[in-house]
């Protein structure tokens, strides 16, 4: 194929039908990878849900026979499943590449598994935050190989989910107040999350950072300032001294240091979510309105982090995140002061009118920021 290819190419460049540039273009087009094709919605989703069924239905099956298995049968049924998992994916990968792809995520959400049920069998659930690493560093590997989005999804969770863990583990005796310190360095890792991208760079494992980090931004927010709320309130304290300064360092130095990595010199703008975190959980015993107007700040920066991107997702989440918080704000704030016919009627013409306002403010944002990215 590719001889008739080159012959071909020859013909057309002696009979002045193309040019020698036009040839090395096509020389290169041709040697390149080809691009998969995206799958459609109804692929993907059949594809996502097989993967859940399997893996939900792995975890059964193993469940049910536990206990009648001795420690080495458990240990070669676990290491079996990862096996069989990741052997499918191998042969698929040529014929059905999502295919592939899927039992390649089975595989590892297998693999926590098998390190919890390994810990149960050889009595280590003590050391159970060491279970979550050694999930992420699987997840770490099996991105370094495959480099596709569902290991970087995972590596990307787990690996703060073990410093969680790890700070349970450390501090859990000290009662639940102390929240604030793990949920604070969650929601600034969510924010630099939703930073990663940029429309200089185009790239799946930075979109697949972004999308995480706007999902889980928004809940996360609402309970940092709930956990901020109920620490100052009760009095209490992560811990004392030097680990406590220890563990806010690792809260939020660790996502700056990855926002570092991740966009350099632009670093700034996630020093300025660090700045709104920090703001947003020294806000009070009862922060009343000002948890509003952190909100409402949150989602305006968002915004112009979008517009100076040029990321239509921030853009759009941005403006949404405003438009939550004021309709929480007139419902636990403003509802109850007004009448039952009053507060129908405003709400409504409130609404109605943000409605309005927020859509022409998304499509004047929204032409601008491709009007600046075309230039």
């Amino acid at each position: 194929m590719r001889i008739s290819i080159e012959e071909r190419l020859e013909r057309w460049r002696e009979a002045g039908l193309i040019d020698g540039g036009t040839v090395e273009r096509i020389r290169a087009f041709e040697r390149a990878p080809a691009t998969p094709i995206s799958s459609r919605w109804p692929v993907v989703t059949s594809l996502a849900v097989g993967g859940v069924m399997l893996t939900a239905g792995l975890l059964l099956f193993v469940a049910a026979h536990w206990a009648d298995l001795a420690p080495p049968a458990r240990l070669a049924v676990l290491l079996a499943g990862l096996a069989g998992c990741h052997a499918g994916a191998a042969l698929a990968v040529d014929r059905f590449p999502p295919l592939a792809t899927t039992l390649h995520a089975v595989g590892t959400a297998a693999l926590g598994a098998a390190v919890f049920l390994a810990g149960q069998t050889f009595h280590l659930e003590t050391e159970w935050p060491a279970g979550f690493l050694l999930w992420a560093i699987g997840a770490w590997a099996a991105y370094g190989f495959l480099r596709s989005w569902p290991q970087l999804l995972f590596a990307a969770l787990l690996t703060p989910a073990w410093l969680v863990a790890e700070w349970v583990d450390r501090v859990s005796d000290r009662g639940g107040a102390s929240l604030v310190t793990p949920l604070s360095g969650l929601l600034l890792l969510s924010a630099v999350y939703l930073l990663a991208d940029s429309r200089r760079e185009e790239n799946p494992a930075r979109t697949t950072l972004a999308v995480t980090g706007g999902i889980v931004i928004i809940p996360l927010s609402i309970l940092t300032i709930l956990a901020s709320s109920e620490l100052l309130g009760r009095g209490g304290v992560p811990a004392a001294g030097v680990e406590r300064a220890a563990w806010w360092a690792l809260a939020l130095g660790g996502p700056l240091l990855l926002a570092v990595r991740l966009r350099g010199r632009e670093a700034w703008m996630a020093l300025a979510a660090a700045g709104w975190v920090v703001v947003g959980v020294n806000l009070g015993r009862n922060p009343g309105v000002f948890a509003y107007a952190w909100a409402a700040a949150g989602a305006i920066g968002l915004t112009a982090a979008g517009m100076y991107d040029g990321i239509r997702r921030r853009i759009n989440l941005g403006l949404a995140g405003f438009a939550i918080t004021v309709v929480v704000f007139y419902f636990s704030s403003v509802l109850d002061k007004l009448g039952r016919a009053a507060s129908l009627l405003t709400g409504g013409a409130l609404f109605l009118l943000l409605a309005w306002s927020l859509e022409r403010l998304r499509r004047r944002l929204l032409a601008r920021s491709a009007r600046t990215e075309a230039s």
